[in-house]
């Protein structure tokens, strides 16, 4: 099991369960509702009082953070067979409440980084199904929690991994 090499910077967070407990096949996007880089969603989950983590996360420049390594279950989504299943982004936002904007920037990077990860899971197709029975599904499904409008539109332009045979 591989991680993006899309990867700009990379903190390891304590808060995660070593291995995940299941094969990878799905993905779960939440935002950080907040403003932050990599580096400071990567610090605030380098406390172990947190006890929270996600996988990855995108920030407003489109860099990418590393937090937990795909061969490892992630402590994001409230709910542990989610997270076994899910590799787990944060996106950060551009505004605040009650709209929680999310960049053209960030937006287009984690589509790109949703494209790695099913290409290296063997992910054939994301399945958006507007709740938590899809592949490509949402914090708020699993926890009280909004979730911005553009991140829960982003899977009508997540491409489907192509072949690379032939």
């Amino acid at each position: 099991m591989s991680n993006s090499k899309l990867v700009d910077y990379t903190i390891l967070s304590p808060n995660k369960t070593s291995p995940r407990n299941s094969a990878i096949k799905k993905i779960t996007i939440h935002h950080m509702a907040g403003f932050m880089t990599v580096e400071e969603c990567g610090a605030m989950f380098a406390k172990t009082s947190r006890q929270a983590s996600s996988n990855y996360a995108v920030d407003n420049d489109g860099r990418v953070g590393m937090y937990v390594e795909e061969k490892d279950r992630s402590w994001c989504s409230s709910n542990p067979e989610n997270d076994h299943q899910a590799i787990t982004i944060e996106v950060a936002n551009l505004t605040g409440a009650p709209d929680w904007k999310v960049s053209d920037t960030a937006m287009e990077k984690l589509i790109e980084l949703c494209t790695d990860i099913c290409r290296r899971n063997n992910i054939e197709k994301l399945n958006f199904t507007g709740d938590k029975n899809g592949n490509l599904t949402m914090h708020k499904w699993f926890a009280a929690t909004p979730v911005p409008d553009r991140i829960s539109k982003a899977n009508s332009r997540i491409s489907p991994p192509r072949s690379t045979s032939g």
